[in-house]
């Protein structure tokens, strides 16, 4: 990494901010962005690298916010992109790219029996909450506290409650998290903590009969990625199937990540529907939901309402053929490595965070993990995560980002295949001395 200048290292993106929010709202097109200690503006970047237009670089383990499995520009999708950008850019009809890559999921992913593709998960937990209602003929969806699918009124609720919203342990508060929400999306929402199947078993107990489908991240990536107790999603799929309900699993982190089985090829439990996303074509805008066959033939039969101008778009699926082939490629050899190097960079820093008397936890798996500073020995929950030192951690990735470390602004780090044990090794270099710089 190359050393930083000591003045206002990020003049340059400040100014373009500047300029940006008199056009766009807030000045970035995603106000995640916004969170960051300073939003960065770029110029280029390379592998596991960033520079900025000031001149900084970066390792780079923001990842997009999780798309780059391959790491920025990899070869593979260069070339597909030149490729494509020769045919045509979209048709609206139909075109061999759909089904080559729908097939390629069905090998990898173990619920896939058919596949359906949208531009966004958002879009595909939608769709997949709209055939679990169709199948079952139920309209409740058990979802839990801390885990996101998407922005839109159904689900953008208990994501991110505070402490003083989210009600007792046994029976938690829905919580609508945005103005503008409709304020019936609750009705058809039930909420559970994350981890505690009996609290889910006695809500089953009242109302399974009632409820179409448990929507879930099988790691908790967007809030601390914690990861489930044993026993627990296998726990979940027996509740559902004995009350009728189904299972899904919300994948858009895990799938192509965790393993090219995703998290369901790791925990050996099979949904009835997944929503992928983010690593399933590398960068360009994909996700998918598949699942069994006569609950996704629901589409074609024309039970169940769904389409989309940009739906199976070549550009996005020739980068999603390539970025499964190189995931496939020896025996899925790069993304083991990114999950190795990734539990190695963990294991650097919670040994940093030891020798320094710093409370950290890090939590998650080697290609998706996030810092913890906390006393808490243990973090079974999203309520556990409340009891994090959110400003320590602000100053920490402050810290970092002056080092040339970027990390998401919740503490959030992804590992791609095109990260080194050189990377893993710098970073924790700088990272051993932002901790001591943020303990003093």
């Amino acid at each position: 990494m190359s050393a930083l200048p000591p003045a206002d290292r990020w003049a340059g993106s400040r100014l373009r901010l500047e300029r940006a929010r008199r056009s766009l709202v807030g000045g970035v097109s995603s106000p995640f962005r916004a969170k960051f200690p300073v939003p960065l503006y770029f110029a280029d970047a390379a592998g596991s690298r960033m520079i900025d237009v000031d001149g900084n670089q970066y390792i780079d383990y923001t990842l997009a916010w999780g798309p780059l499995i391959l790491g920025h520009k990899h070869p593979a999708l260069v070339e597909a992109l030149r490729r494509q950008a020769e045919r045509p850019h979209i048709l609206g009809a139909q075109h061999d790219l759909e089904y080559e890559v729908a097939e390629k999921i069905q090998q990898l992913a173990p619920c896939a029996e058919r596949v359906a593709f949208t531009s966004s998960g958002s879009e595909a937990v939608q769709l997949a909450l709209r055939l679990a209602r169709a199948a079952t003929g139920r309209t409740l969806v058990l979802k839990f506290e801390g885990h996101y699918h998407g922005w839109m009124d159904s689900v953008l609720i208990s994501h991110h409650p505070r402490a003083e919203e989210i009600g007792p342990l046994e029976t938690p508060q829905a919580v609508p998290e945005s103005r503008g929400q409709v304020p019936n999306a609750v009705e058809n929402v039930l909420v559970a903590p994350w981890n505690r199947l009996e609290i889910v078993e006695r809500l089953f107990e009242q109302r399974g009969r009632e409820i179409a489908a448990v929507i879930l991240e099988p790691v908790l990536c967007n809030s601390g990625c914690l990861l489930p107790q044993p026993g627990y999603l296998q726990g979940l799929r027996q509740l559902a199937h004995r009350y009728g309900a189904l299972l899904i699993f919300d994948e858009i982190i895990t799938g192509f990540r965790m393993a090219l089985a995703g998290a369901q090829g790791v925990y050996g439990v099979t949904p009835d529907l997944a929503t992928f996303g983010k690593a399933l074509a590398g960068g360009p805008p994909l996700s998918a939901v598949a699942g069994r066959r006569e609950i996704m033939e629901l589409i074609s039969d024309g039970a169940v309402a769904f389409g989309g101008t940009f739906n199976g778009n070549p550009i996005s699926l020739a980068c999603a053929r390539a970025t499964l082939g190189e995931l496939e490629r020896d025996g899925g050899a790069a993304l083991a490595r990114a999950n190795r190097l990734g539990a190695a960079l963990m294991e650097g820093i919670r040994e940093a965070a030891r020798r320094r008397g710093v409370p950290l936890q890090v939590s998650g798996f080697g290609a998706a993990f996030a810092l913890h500073f906390t006393e808490r020995s243990e973090l079974r929950d999203y309520r556990d995560t409340l009891a994090d030192d959110r400003a320590k951690l602000a100053v920490f990735l402050l810290r970092a980002l002056e080092k040339g470390v970027y990390a998401l602004p919740d503490g959030r780090m992804y590992v791609s295949a095109a990260h080194t044990e050189e990377d893993v090794s710098l970073t924790l270099t700088a990272l051993d001395t932002a901790l001591a710089e943020t303990s003093n």
